[in-house]
């Protein structure tokens, strides 16, 4: 009997890979804050194939609450494999003279979401977020999503804090996050083990992320916070703040069936 599944672990039915087949839907509350890193630590981390943006210090930090399924949906009413929390810093670049970001950092806290990344090209890597919720309620516990309203959010990893954030809502933004605007490129990297050739990787492109089905919330902006702390095994802290612009909260759908390679064996 041939052995089943999108990831391993295969089976002859196929049920236990750790990330079922696309489409994969998503849908998650944002905690986004726009800030500017030192330009030349910043630069540094831009895959090649990228080349550094006119503001060369745009980096944005993202905190998301997510809850996401195959095509079945089956996964939630079985929340334990569909909710998931993350945070992400990403640094803005030029691909072909056009703006684009990239993740060179970025934790999860559930081990299907990193497999899944890692199959898009995002550096997954476990860590524990957390975030303030907002229920549909006005009550002293939910903050609500209006002017004063204060959210802050959280990511360790480790048992080490690594990043810290606030935002507190004024209006309803007109332009929304403008560092995390522009598409997502990333690096698909997946090693070698064979002797003599362990700097070779089995993989390594060049991908931009693809996404249909898009909607989402009204967005909020506001005043924020944004703190980054340094861990053994840790290089975030190169994108400490030196400069914070605004903070945003919002909720944000779509569905991932895709993958555009742009470049292959760029390195």
């Amino acid at each position: 009997m041939t052995l089943q599944g999108y990831t391993v672990p295969r089976t002859p039915e196929g049920r236990a890979s750790l990330v079922p087949a696309p489409p994969w839907h998503y849908v998650g509350d944002f905690l986004v804050v726009d800030f500017h890193a030192d330009p030349a630590a910043a630069t540094s981390l831009l895959p090649e194939g990228l080349e550094p943006h006119p503001d060369p210090g745009r980096c944005a930090a993202v905190f998301v609450d997510w809850q996401s399924c195959s095509e079945s949906g089956d996964e939630l009413t079985d929340p334990a494999r569909s909710q998931y929390r993350e945070c992400y810093l990403v640094v803005s670049g030029l691909l072909d003279g056009q703006p684009v970001t990239t993740c060179p950092f970025i934790w999860v806290d559930q081990d299907f979401a990193m497999a899944r990344g890692w199959i898009q090209g995002y550096p997954k890597k476990l860590g524990a977020v957390w975030m303030t919720r907002a229920f549909q309620l006005d009550a002293t516990a939910s903050p609500g999503i209006h002017a004063g309203s204060r959210f802050g959010a959280t990511c360790s990893a480790r048992g080490r804090e690594l990043a810290r954030a606030t935002i507190t809502l004024e209006r309803e933004s007109e332009t929304g996050s403008v560092h995390t605007d522009p598409p997502l490129v990333n690096v698909r990297h997946f090693a070698r083990l064979a002797a003599g050739r362990h700097a070779e990787p089995q993989v390594h492109e060049l991908v931009r992320a693809r996404s249909r089905d898009r909607s989402v919330s009204p967005v909020w902006e506001g005043a924020a916070t944004l703190e980054l702390f340094p861990a053994p095994g840790e290089e975030h802290t190169l994108l400490a703040p030196v400069s914070i612009a605004r903070g945003y909260r919002f909720t944000f759908a779509y569905t991932v069936d895709d993958l555009e390679t742009v470049r292959e064996y760029v390195g």
